[in-house]
């Protein structure tokens, strides 16, 4: 009995929010910095790897996809289109409904921003080892997936995808950095 009652203490002892705010802040600050200046911002990051993902979207699918109103997607996607890193055009089926698909220009601001993103987490979860990352990564998936009711299980496998990709973009975006932007 008492014995459990030392475990419930030290369980107690250890809250985890506090943790993953002061984590999440911190990365959230480095991210920032390593897209400044006038770089992309994370509603930016989300829905050109939506489109990277899955290919040419409708703008109301987007919207879904992005859980956010279609008004303020049209903002995003003017952002996007004047920065050249999208393309938005007719459906040719339905002339009302708008196609938007990721321009070369904005694959590379993409991958150039996974390989910063995958440098700023080396730098953020540097004290673990290659093994507790994997174990932290597995933990907080199935923590966000439970969260979520099962919604983000899909989610997971495509974020371990994500990670891979950026670190295979990592010697390209060296490379894109050197090359001058014409």
């Amino acid at each position: 009995m008492a014995e459990t009652r030392a475990r419930t203490q030290q369980l107690e002892d250890q809250q985890l929010l506090p943790l993953l705010d002061h984590l999440a802040r911190v990365g959230r600050r480095a991210a920032e910095a390593s897209m400044a200046p006038g770089g992309l911002r994370p509603r930016h990051l989300i829905a050109l790897k939506l489109l990277s993902e899955h290919g040419p979207a409708g703008q109301q699918g987007l919207a879904e996809a992005l859980s956010l109103d279609p008004s303020n997607v049209v903002g995003l996607l003017n952002e996007l289109e004047e920065r050249g890193l999208i393309v938005r055009r007719r459906d040719p089926a339905d002339r009302r409904r708008h196609i938007v698909e990721l321009s070369a220009t904005g694959a590379g601001e993409l991958c150039l921003a996974q390989a910063r993103l995958s440098r700023v987490e080396d730098d953020l979860l540097a004290a673990l080892s290659a093994a507790e990352r994997a174990t932290l990564y597995r933990l907080l998936a199935r923590a966000v997936d439970g969260v979520a009711g099962g919604k983000q299980a899909a989610c997971a496998g495509e974020a371990a995808a994500c990670a891979g990709e950026a670190a295979a973009c990592a010697g390209e975006a060296e490379a894109c950095a050197r090359t001058p932007i014409q």
